[in-house]
């Protein structure tokens, strides 16, 4: 049975969905997150999405079930304040070396202070950095980049069922790290890289690996042969004469 409530003044139609901010992107609005994800488990940590109702009650869109005859506004001058300091916090705690990061032209943390005109952080950075984890050939685990929204988290226990990331820690020592604080390379990670794949900063991505690529093409010693994934290894074999289809680990 369709449903209605207001967004910003205007009557909007409602069904099956599970809250308030598939109900407002449905509308055509765009609300920012780091931490929502449709088929991860609802986090609510960001806070990026916030709303408003007409008694002027904040609360996070997100984890908000709608109801029939809400009432709530998405973009007024208190919501918009509160993204920008909430904005300037977690830049306080970034590394902010954007020109020389992989994910610069591609960071929702960039993208949203470019859009909320973030021109000046007004914190104080956190004082040290934290070693970078290079450790495994497929990810790069920065944690100086890491804004703590979970993703990777939820994406490696509920989607691919490994979890070997999760919270460590309190307050502002809380980070996210493979158990007992080892290396990705020393857990049980299978390179899957989903983890990178819904990272909204730098904090993990995929390990780069052409330096080892011009070595070798530069390299008169060697033939170098390019093949797509995932299929290297059957089209391989098949090259070699094994039956198609074989893997030629």
């Amino acid at each position: 049975m369709e449903k209605t409530m207001k967004i910003n003044g205007k009557q909007v139609s409602f069904t099956g969905e599970a809250n308030l901010l598939e109900v407002i992107r449905k509308a055509g609005i765009e609300l920012p997150t780091f931490c929502y994800h449709s088929e991860l488990s609802v986090y609510g940590a960001c806070r990026m999405c916030l709303v408003e109702d007409d008694n002027g009650r904040i609360m996070a869109a997100c984890s908000t079930p709608p109801r029939p005859g809400m009432s709530i506004r998405t973009h007024t001058e208190r919501l918009i304040r509160q993204r920008r300091v909430t904005l300037e916090l977690l830049l306080a705690n970034h590394d902010r070396e954007c020109t020389t990061c992989v994910k610069s032209g591609n960071c929702r943390l960039q993208e949203l202070a470019n859009i909320l005109g973030i021109g000046e952080i007004r914190f104080g950075q956190k004082n040290g950095r934290l070693p970078i984890d290079d450790s495994s050939p497929a990810i790069v685990r920065d944690p100086n980049k890491c804004i703590l929204c979970g993703d990777c988290v939820r994406m490696c226990e509920e989607v691919q069922g490994v979890g070997v990331l999760g919270f460590a820690y309190r307050g502002s020592n809380a980070k996210v790290v493979p158990p007992f604080n080892k290396n990705i390379s020393e857990v049980n990670c299978v390179d899957c890289g989903q983890c990178a794949a819904v990272c909204p900063t730098g904090a993990l991505t995929i390990a780069s690996h052409m330096e080892k690529v011009w070595s070798a093409l530069h390299d008169p010693q060697k033939t170098v042969v390019a093949q797509i994934a995932p299929a290297v290894r059957v089209s391989l074999g098949e090259e070699f004469g094994l039956k198609p289809g074989t893997p030629a680990t």
